[in-house]
């Protein structure tokens, strides 16, 4: 792979000042001197390129360079070289290993170890895993600086196998780069306490606690190692660490009391408007996975998804693929469990509540250059929603559904029209609006009733809408304001092969078929020509839910009939899923109906098809489209 001009560039500077400091240049001189006094005859005093790198390999000068370019952690005197990377994340696959990889002398970097974990004491009881048995796995997800690490995972355990290693640029400022998922726990570690430490190591002890309702109870132990390379110039004091820590803490302390001091008049003013204003939907703080009660206004900033997202739309469908579910609660009723969790433990776990869709698709949009707002209210029934608006330059407004893509034109209604002027139907699924926010500004619906049809959302007349202050919103929410919000870490690339994973649940599903047809007595007779002519259908079907834009049908109709004979009736049941678990899809496509007509088809010269398309997006998120279809004569 070609090299940048200007990674090449910085590339032969490091090498030249290692040559340098080497004195290569001079040994050089001196082998190339010699060679041609004792080993060349007189008549040919001419060295060739050949004979000199031979030269040069002998005497060991060549070795010398290699290794002084190399970067080297020493473990019980084997060596295995990996591929050079500027960021590296080790995996201890052995315990004994000499783990080498090229670094930058002109960077910084952290390493970072998890020596194991320690008190997982919901996994006390956990069996042994048998060899070739599938088990329960614990993985750590590392966020650090713009760059994004997995560990190997390991099985549960109490005490967790964990021995993996991150290499982590401290001056990084890019990324280069089907079961089921459960937030254990969410950690911000504070690691600048390793540039006080002698010999450039310090070990930590780091208790996990739970999340949501378990955020007081603890899970595990993991004990860490922190690691600085090249070796700090200059080690700092340790009361030096200590003042700074004490300093940031104190300030984010009073920013946040300061904060809320204004929150709370602004409140009182906002209950002074309307009475009813003390029923309305109007959030200023939310607890994340931890607990923590956070500005709303914290949870959103643009984010840009660089190469791997083209359009808001894109964007929209991609959010709409993450997978929903509510944050879980002990006990019944119908209450409602308050999480809203930071970007990264919702990447991680690769679903979440409508809020954690809401927030993470207005930051797209907002990366993608529109004025977006999470929208604060409540849906059918009065159940409390979130969903996106953008506020476009010509004033018109629309709302998206972060959980389906969808998208709505907000045409209001106006009450005090004469009847016989016609009113427009709304489409969306919102009844009442509290407030909206972003990354920079928060307002809470002081007009008359919060109905959405009716609503204006002329967003700058404060006679409709209270806004807060922006510097108040500053002061708490922007990058570097407080320690205490945890950065937005950027988008990962799928991992996920769309053509293998597609052949292997289309597989998978054809064996389902195969028994359940056997079950009921039937055979089964497959049609492969037909299973492909249904391809177009599914990428019809994809591309309508990302751009609202049908296409193909036509060609798609005509394949259709011309591979169906004359006297034979085709049928086909589209159907669409987030995950990638063959069996839980055949037991959805069981209970509908039509599907079922489809699987369980009798009649004269009875074909079958099946197709799977898999449709990846950012974080492995995949859209799935299956699609079962089959063709037969009719016997009366």
């Amino acid at each position: 792979m070609a090299l940048p001009p200007e990674k090449a560039s910085e590339l032969k500077q490091i090498i030249h000042q290692q040559l340098t400091k080497m004195d290569v240049h001079s040994r050089i001189r001196e082998v190339l001197a010699e060679t041609i006094r004792e080993e060349l005859p007189p008549q040919h005093q001419q060295l060739s390129q050949e004979d000199l790198m031979k030269a040069l390999t002998r005497r060991g000068i060549i070795d010398d360079v290699m290794k002084e370019l190399n970067f080297v952690t020493d473990i019980n005197d084997k060596e295995i070289t990996s591929t050079p990377k500027p960021s590296t994340h080790f995996v201890d696959r052995q315990a004994t290993m000499l783990k080498k990889t090229n670094i930058d002398p002109t960077r910084r970097y952290l390493y970072l170890q998890v020596l194991g974990g320690k008190a997982f004491l919901e996994h006390l009881q956990e069996p042994e895993p048998l060899p070739g048995q599938i088990c329960s796995t614990l993985t750590l997800c590392l966020h650090f600086r713009n760059q994004r690490f997995r560990s190997k995972p390991v099985p549960c355990a109490c005490e967790p196998d964990f021995s993996d290693g991150f290499l982590l640029e401290v001056y990084k400022e890019s990324l280069d780069t089907s079961a089921e998922t459960t937030l254990v726990a969410s950690y911000f570690l504070e690691w600048r306490s390793v540039l006080c430490a002698e010999n450039r190591i310090t070990n930590v002890a780091v208790e996990l606690l739970g999340v949501g309702t378990e955020s007081k109870v603890s899970v595990g132990v993991l004990n860490i190692r922190l690691e600085m390379y090249p070796k700090l110039n200059k080690t700092l004091s340790q009361e030096i660490v200590t003042t700074q820590f004490s300093l940031e803490r104190q300030k984010t302390a009073e920013k946040e009391r300061l904060f809320l001091v204004y929150a709370k008049q602004w409140w009182r003013e906002y209950l002074q408007i309307r009475t009813s204003h003390n029923t309305r939907l109007v959030k200023i703080f939310a607890q994340d996975e931890n607990g923590i009660n956070r500005p709303v206004c914290s949870y959103v900033k643009p984010l840009r998804a660089g190469r791997l997202l083209d359009t808001p739309r894109q964007a929209a469908r991609f959010v709409s693929v993450l997978g929903y579910e509510r944050a879980p609660i002990i006990g019944g009723g119908n209450s409602k469990q308050e999480q809203w969790c930071t970007l990264l433990a919702f990447l991680c776990r690769n679903k979440g509540d409508c809020e954690d869709h809401s927030n993470l698709l207005c930051s797209l949009l907002l990366g993608f250059g529109l004025e977006a707002f999470v929208c604060v209210g409540t849906k059918a029934k009065g159940a409390p929603h979130t969903w996106v608006m953008t506020y476009g330059i010509d004033g018109i407004i629309t709302f998206w559904e972060s959980l389906t893509g969808h998208r709505y034109i907000h045409n209001p209604i106006k009450p005090d029209d004469p009847p016989i002027v016609e009113q427009p139907k709304p489409l969306y699924p919102y009844r009442t609006i509290g407030c909206v926010f972003n990354h920079h500004k928060f307002l809470a619906n002081c007009q008359p009733t919060d109905a959405v049809e009716v609503c204006s959302f002329d967003l700058h007349d404060e006679s409709k809408w209270k806004p807060m202050s922006g510097e108040a919103i500053k002061s708490v929410c922007s990058p570097g304001a407080t320690t205490a919000l945890p950065p937005f870490p950027p988008l990962c690339a799928s991992s996920v092969d769309a053509a293998v994973t597609s052949n292997e649940l289309e597989l998978q599903l054809r064996m389902l078929v195969v028994e359940h047809r056997k079950d009921l007595g039937f055979s089964t007779v497959w049609d492969d020509q037909l299973s492909y002519l249904l391809s177009p259908a599914l990428a019809a079907y994809e591309l309508e839910r990302t751009t609202g834009v049908s296409s193909g049908n036509e060609e798609f109709q005509d394949a259709i009939r011309r591979a169906v004979p004359d006297g034979h009736t085709f049928k086909g049941f589209p159907i669409h899923f987030v995950h990638r678990n063959a069996r839980r899809a055949f037991a959805a496509c069981l209970r509908s109906p039509f599907c079922d007509e489809i699987l369980c088809c009798r009649g004269d010269q009875v074909r079958l098809a099946v197709r799977v398309r898999v449709f990846t997006y950012p974080e492995s998120a995949c859209a799935v489209w299956i699609m079962f279809a089959c063709k037969y004569r009719c016997v009366l």
